[in-house]
């Protein structure tokens, strides 16, 4: 297995709702797990980066998943991190549900299909408020919270990144 397949998978199981990985291919096995915490992402990013110095020609510098030199300390990458000032604007007061990955939103479970929730809408704990699709997998972004519906921040198809407020529940 090339290398970049290897970071390619290592990409989708971050990007996924998965805690657990296991791949065996030849001799080659691979095994992730994560808490989805920064300080996991951290041990798979040094795992990567001493994986890629073992299999990597001699004068090659080492690059981990953030994209900087394995010398460089892990630093969590900044793109997803919203603007204070413009979130304060466009988010209502209540307990927002952020999206867990980056993905593409979806209401319903089909074009067809009435949405999951609307604003106004009584919901519960563990209730499924829409879809975000990755990767060709739908993962069910569910209610954290007990409450009605407020506000939905983001439209039916539109990307979504990791962190972004999604739903205000009040």
């Amino acid at each position: 297995m090339e290398l970049s397949n290897i970071l390619e998978l290592i990409h989708a199981v971050s990007d996924s709702n998965l805690t657990q990985f296991q791949m065996q291919d030849g001799n080659l096995n691979i095994s992730m797990s994560t808490e989805k915490t920064i300080l996991q992402q951290t041990a798979v990013n040094a795992d990567v980066a001493a994986f890629e110095t073992q299999h990597q020609p001699a004068g090659e510098k080492t690059a981990c998943l953030t994209g900087q030199v394995m010398s460089r300390p892990f630093k969590e990458p900044s793109a997803h991190q919203e603007n204070p000032a413009d979130s304060s604007q466009s988010i209502a007061s209540g307990n927002i549900v952020k999206s867990p990955l980056v993905g593409t939103y979806y209401a319903a479970s089909s074009p067809d299909s009435e949405p999951f929730v609307k604003v106004g809408d009584k919901v519960g704990k563990g209730q499924v408020l829409g879809i975000v699709e990755a990767m060709k997998l739908m993962n069910e972004i569910e209610s954290e919270f007990d409450g009605t519906v407020k506000e939905i921040l983001v439209e039916n198809e539109q990307m979504v990144e990791f962190g972004q407020p999604m739903f205000v529940i009040e």
